[in-house]
């Protein structure tokens, strides 16, 4: 009985999430439309732009299929998220959220 509860209960979780696989190699070559605004490893170089190196994907998934939406408005990422499709954001929000940051103190 028990083991019964526990396959029918992993076969809902694991039809409660997308099947899309995210592809962090996908990613970085879909993210050359990013580079102008967000640079070329997500440090951003356009002065109102984010930084999305080492974000969190599921931060930078939910923010694009806000643009994408509707619910989050911006003049070029609501043009850009509308041609996206739930692969690619899967795609680009593995990319950046794999790109590692460092901070270092320095000597005083």
């Amino acid at each position: 009985m028990i083991s019964r509860l526990l396959c029918v209960g992993g076969l809902l979780l694991a039809c409660s999430f997308p099947s899309h696989a995210q592809d962090a190699k996908a990613g970085r070559d879909k993210a050359r439309m990013c580079t102008v605004c967000h640079g070329d490893l997500g440090i951003a170089v356009a002065p109102n732009a984010p930084n999305l190196a080492g974000e969190n994907a599921a931060y930078i998934a939910n923010q694009l299929k806000a643009f994408k939406s509707g619910k989050r408005q911006h003049e070029q990422m609501t043009i850009i998220a509308s041609g996206l499709s739930n692969e690619d954001i899967a795609d680009l929000a593995s990319w950046f959220s794999k790109i590692k940051i460092e901070a270092t103190a320095p000597d005083l």
